[in-house]
């Protein structure tokens, strides 16, 4: 069998504009120290640097969430078995959470949920640190190397006053480039917060063994209908349509639709709720041949949607990941609602709607590039 290279990646992948640029090819290529591929510009795929440095072993090809080499592997480890039958995936268990923490609960997403259980884990000396997404503008974030809870109040972007950022941010992403901050840091034990497709590559890297992937100690998998990208010319249409400043968005946030916190000079703040059905021009390119809405292989699975305002959705999937929130509940860290069946089934009839509104969506992209 011939081996797979980083050239099968552009051609099969970069090409076609599937690219999620989640970074596992430039984090643990074999040849990564140096620096056969990198990211050369912003918001576009890796391009080889040094091809003919290339060992050509194929890691690259295997990890690629656009390859699907390994998902036979994953689905047996994670008990995944399909769509049809598992439209949320494998999981113990569904809630609803809040932080019982002030700040946390002040400044996180949803229910603060995410950050608690993270600086639980650091202060129980259970991992070093956590790579986590910080906000420096509206659609516009960053990895950032978290360990304390100053670190995690501070990526929680909940001051936003961008309006001096606005002439030098050329292009706005929601998408964070978490992977590469693997190889920055000397670590034993750390955390990782990300999108399906990030914790896609982290699974594969585990199940092949590479390095560092063992010392992530738990996965932690955010819901993910679409991210956005914007240059300057999608930015002035944006405000233009929907009739909002960049400047004057404080808070972003996702349940049913993308809810928007702005500043009022009259009351303060203002919300404003956007359909995700309104949302497509901006949507990540990539974004489309995704099918993994509530992050299939994650340990723990977070969102907001299925829960009220301040409270975080939490799917338990692993052993790993149920011992760990009951640590946390138990500890009085995170409270969880009373739910009866009825209440989580309406939460989960919820969810699957927009997982197979997803699937679907992905389904009618890829016929396209046939």
């Amino acid at each position: 069998m011939v081996t797979k290279t980083f050239q099968e990646l552009i051609e099969e992948v970069h090409e076609k504009g599937i690219c999620q640029e989640c970074g596992g090819c430039v984090s643990f290529c074999s040849s990564a120290a140096y620096g056969i591929i990198d990211f050369k510009e912003p918001n576009s795929p890796p391009q080889y640097i040094r091809k003919d440095q290339c060992l050509e072993c194929g890691i690259c090809y295997h990890i690629c969430p656009q390859t699907h080499i390994l998902d036979n592997e994953l689905n047996a480890t994670y008990g995944f078995v399909d769509y049809i039958s598992m439209p949320i995936g494998n999981y113990k268990d569904i809630y609803s959470c809040q932080a019982t923490d002030e700040e946390f609960l002040k400044y996180g997403t949803d229910g603060g949920v995410v950050n608690s259980i993270i600086n639980y884990l650091i202060e129980k000396k259970l991992i070093d640190g956590a790579i986590v997404s910080k906000t420096n503008a509206p659609f516009s974030r960053e990895a950032n190397f978290a360990d304390s809870k100053y670190d995690l109040i501070k990526a929680s972007g909940a001051k936003l006053d961008v309006s001096p950022q606005l002439d030098e941010i050329q292009k706005f992403s929601t998408y964070t480039h978490s992977i590469q901050k693997l190889n920055h840091y000397k670590f034993k034990k750390l955390a990782v917060v990300g999108t399906p497709c990030q914790i896609y590559t982290i699974r594969c890297m585990q199940d092949l063994g590479v390095t560092p992937s063992e010392h992530i100690e738990i996965s932690l998998g955010l819901f993910c209908y679409e991210n956005f990208l914007f240059d300057k010319n999608q930015i002035k249409k944006f405000e233009e349509d929907f009739n909002i400043s960049f400047e004057n968005i404080r808070k972003l946030n996702i349940k049913e639709d993308l809810i928007f916190k702005l500043k009022d000079d009259g009351t303060g703040e203002k919300k404003i709720n956007i359909p995700f059905n309104q949302l497509e021009n901006y949507m990540r390119p990539a974004c489309r041949a995704c099918d993994d809405f509530t992050n299939l292989y994650a340990d723990i699975s977070f969102g907001g949607l299925g829960s009220p305002d301040k409270y975080t959705t939490v799917l338990t999937r692993t052993d790993k990941g149920e011992e760990i929130f009951s640590k946390v509940i138990n500890d009085g860290v995170i409270r969880a609602s009373n739910l009866d069946e009825s209440k989580k089934n309406k939460m989960i009839e919820l969810i699957t709607q927009f997982s197979r509104s997803k699937i679907e969506r992905k389904e009618k992209f890829m016929k396209t590039l046939q």
